[in-house]
């Protein structure tokens, strides 16, 4: 049965995995045997954190990447298949939240938001399809959010994005189920990230959170662990095109 969880021998490619829940999840699938690629824009923090995964023994290697330019998933497809051979898990972490009222929200802030959030975890998902469906087998994972079904203050742009990953992960998992590759969300609550950060620096707003929850309490990283690895591995072969929210009955109330 345990091998039901086993990520051992599967390769995969986690973006934003400079910071957050990105970082998280990386560093989470190379503890638990797979062979890791983050990709992000900042070469700095990922080259910390391959070498911090690696001297914990595990096996990571990296790609500094402008992922702003849904252009540039072919590339960075192609780049994320060098060090360890084509990826068969896919995360798409990499997000932005501008946090800026409907009325303040320019075409390029729209543009930039909808690009990083929505545009590149489709192209390159379409990218990375074509060899999982060879071998039959692959995980596309996205990052949904509270906001993909709840509309929150200074959100508009964040939200809209996030409604379409939900979309998004129904309609990947139509066109490429049948190929063996199945495509979910993680939807976290309210997780101690950067783009949090301005959640968690008002005490207010914080216990206001939690006290939406039905567990009452905000999230925590661990207990993204279970959900992730779940999706990622055999243990999840017969769930597609769900949005499992992780956020402690946030969304039940």
């Amino acid at each position: 049965m345990t091998d039901l969880f086993s990520l051992e021998g599967r390769v995969a490619c986690v973006t934003g995995a400079s910071s957050g829940i990105g970082r998280f999840l990386a560093t989470l699938f190379a503890r638990s045997g797979a062979s890791v690629i983050g990709v992000a824009r900042r070469a700095a923090e990922l080259e910390v954190w391959a070498g911090e995964t690696s001297k914990d023994g595990g096996r990571a290697a990296f790609v500094a990447a402008d992922l702003g330019d849904p252009a540039n998933a072919g590339d960075v497809a192609a780049r994320a298949a060098e060090p360890f051979g084509p990826p068969d898990i896919l995360v798409n972490a990499a997000g932005i939240n501008p946090r800026k009222h409907a009325d303040d929200v320019a075409l390029d802030t729209w543009r930039q938001t909808v690009d990083l959030n929505l545009s590149v975890p489709f192209f390159l998902a379409q990218k990375l399809v074509p060899e999982m469906a060879g071998r039959g087998w692959g995980r596309i994972i996205n990052i949904a959010s509270l906001q993909s079904y709840r509309a929150f203050e200074n959100g508009l742009a964040y939200g809209a994005s996030k409604g379409g990953v939900a979309q998004l992960t129904r309609a990947m998992a139509e066109a490429w189920s049948n190929r063996g590759i199945t495509c979910n969300a993680l939807a976290p609550g309210f997780f101690p990230t950067d783009l949090t950060g301005p959640v968690f620096s008002d005490d207010d707003l914080v216990e206001r959170m939690a006290a939406q929850t039905c567990i009452g309490r905000n999230g925590e990283m661990d207990d993204l662990i279970g959900p992730a690895i779940f999706l990622a591995s055999p243990a999840s072969d017969y769930v597609t095109g769900q949005v499992l929210h992780v956020d402690g009955g946030f969304t039940a109330k």
